[in-house]
């Protein structure tokens, strides 16, 4: 039997009804009590929603000062909270994958925001279609982004400017802080669909002609106060490209913009004389006093420009904390500075700029070992460097030994170094058990360390058997030659008071002697919480080794990476699973009867 809705719920569809419909609302409404006002605010969808709460805030003028924090957010006074959860709750129903990564003040705002997002995406998917022709604006929004903010066909006639683009660039684009916008978006039209908006943070995608670079331009133009993070993917720019930016970017015809974090990622330098372009993007970092980060990935750069842009930061007045070159082809950049000159110091002995540097990312740079001797010097003067990443450079043994030097000083500074990254570096034996040694007689050790992908060994066990019993939290060990033999000395070593919290033992080809060393491991290490040791050919009884582990062991471990081992799934396993789990899921990753079919080949 149908059940028969109560008073109360048809009530509620009527006001519904009228705020979706109606050009008035029903004056009453804001006089509901709190319980039925709630229930009300609890099942609008999005537009219903918005419209009642914008209505309050014109009818809360006179209960409140005109510098009310509550008015300017336009919520009314004891009803904010119930507004907030309203809003989170629409907004996990139409993004549950993205509930979990955002953290805003104002579900409101960051709900309107991705639904402008959502819109342009969209319509930047039309637009590039070969027989689009129109304008942007007009582009009719999809019924499946519509029927999420509650439209329905029998709105009323008006509402047929909701189906367009331009509605909702204009009547939510003022919620926008953060937008990615793709090269067909950036157009004059763009900036004026969204001269409502007061973006803080934008993302462009693709940029290849000037038709494009002059409408972000005019964007730029617009949100000039307000924009703080800047970031170019896949785009090719050039020195008049990068002096549009500059003149868009600039405050009040003052050459100073407030550009904290700026990216180009996957992209080209389309120039003749690539310094002319090299003293156009420096023009732009000199003029940036708030820039704390720079990212310059993957985009072809050589040792010349990388010197010009090094150049122009060791003079800048900015407090730059991140510097990204990673992916490009500088060796060479600093081959020529004179770490001594004073031309390169501040009257306190030190570059400007790197003073406050605190992640350093040179990663696949085909850095050799001289570019390592002549990094030594320039890591000196970046006293607050806590993390760096040298990975995919073949410095060799030669590049590491110079380095050695540093890694003791800097454990002495202030702001220690706390994460070092050497993966792939042509590391043998030899470099890295004195790397070891020397880090593990240091006064403040390091917190993180890789290693991983370098050819090291079994040789290379007791060193870091050693090292191990410093404060080391998280140690990647992947592909390093390790083998059975590794393992079992592993195993041997002393293991009191061990700090790890995370290991990655992966693709070491360590058979059974891999779980026997895990056996040992889970119950010397009390703050373990993941482990991968995948791809170690172990055999299927080295998981009731690991199992005895687990039983007995007192830490708070949440993974151990089983997986791409030589064993088949078995239905015995699901008892395994259920047994052994952290806040409901299983810690134990087991070979998948498909991934077993593949065999694991690690060989170069």
């Amino acid at each position: 039997m149908m059940e028969v809705p109560s008073l109360v719920s048809l009530s509620i569809d009527a006001v519904k009804r009228e705020l979706l419909h109606g050009d008035d609302l029903i004056p009453h409404v804001y006089e509901l009590p709190p319980e039925l006002f709630n229930s009300l605010v609890n099942c609008l969808p999005p537009l219903a929603l918005q419209k009642l709460q914008s209505e309050m805030l014109f009818r809360s003028y006179d209960d409140y000062d005109s510098t009310s924090d509550d008015l300017k957010n336009g919520r009314k006074r004891g009803r904010n909270g119930n507004f907030d959860k309203a809003w989170k709750a629409l907004f996990k129903l139409r993004w549950p994958d993205l509930v979990n990564c955002v953290q805003p003040v104002d579900w409101q705002q960051i709900y309107w925001e991705t639904h402008v997002q959502s819109c342009l995406d969209e319509a930047a998917e039309l637009a590039l279609l070969p027989s689009f022709s129109g304008c942007l604006g007009a582009i009719q929004i999809s019924e499946n982004i519509l029927k999420y903010i509650g439209y329905v066909d029998h709105m009323s006639n008006s509402a047929s400017e909701l189906l367009k683009l331009s509605y909702h660039c204009q009547q939510f684009g003022n919620y926008a802080r953060c937008l990615r916008l793709q090269n067909v978006l950036c157009v004059v039209e763009s900036s004026q669909l969204l001269r409502n908006s007061k973006l803080q943070s934008l993302v462009v995608r693709w940029i290849r002609s000037f038709e494009h670079a002059d409408g972000l331009c005019k964007l730029l133009s617009q949100n000039c106060k307000t924009l703080t993070s800047l970031k170019f993917v896949h785009c090719k720019l050039s020195s008049s490209f990068m002096d549009a930016i500059c003149g868009s970017l600039y405050l009040g015809g003052a050459e100073t913009h407030q550009i904290q974090h700026f990216s180009v990622s996957t992209s080209s330098f389309l120039e003749p004389n690539p310094v002319s372009l090299a003293h156009r993007l420096a023009s732009f970092l000199s003029a940036g006093r708030s820039l704390c980060s720079l990212k310059l990935c993957d985009n072809h750069l050589d040792w010349n420009f990388a010197r010009r842009v090094f150049s122009t930061l060791l003079d800048a007045s900015s407090s730059l904390s991140i510097l990204d070159l990673s992916e490009n082809n500088i060796a060479g950049w600093l081959s020529n500075f004179n770490w001594r000159s004073n031309a390169l110091l501040s009257s306190s002995g030190v570059a400007k700029s790197l003073q406050s540097l605190r992640i350093l990312n040179l990663r696949g740079n085909n850095l050799r070992k001289d570019d390592a001797g002549s990094l030594r010097y320039a890591l000196v003067h970046m006293p607050s460097l806590e993390i760096l990443d040298l990975s995919d450079n073949p410095i060799e043994d030669d590049g590491i030994r110079s380095l050695i030097p540093y890694f003791a000083e800097a454990s002495k500074m202030f702001f220690p170094l706390t994460d070092l990254n050497l993966e792939n570096c042509e590391l043998s034996y030899d470099g890295v058990t004195q790397l070891l040694d020397a880090l593990s007689s240091v006064g403040k050790p390091l917190n993180s360390l890789s290693v991983a992908d370098n050819g090291l060994g079994s040789q290379v066990a007791e060193a870091l058997g050693n090292f191990w019993g410093t404060s080391i939290q998280v140690l990647n060990l992947e592909g390093i030659g390790l083998g059975p033999s590794g393992f079992r000395k592993l195993k041997d070593v002393g293991m009191e008071d061990l700090m790890l919290v995370e290991i990655n033992i992966s693709k070491n080809r360590g058979g059974i002697e891999t779980a026997k060393f895990l056996s040992k491991l889970i119950r010397q290490a009390p703050k373990l919480i993941a482990v991968n040791a995948a791809y170690n050919l172990m055999p299927v009884e080295s998981l009731i080794i690991i199992c005895s582990a687990l039983k007995t062991a007192t830490g708070h471990l949440e993974q151990v990476d089983l997986t791409g081992n030589i064993w088949d799934y078995q239905p015995s396993h699901d008892t395994m699973l259920a047994e052994f789990q952290h806040n409901g899921r299983p810690i134990l990753i087991l070979p998948s009867s498909v991934a077993s079919d593949v065999p694991y080949d690690d060989d170069p």
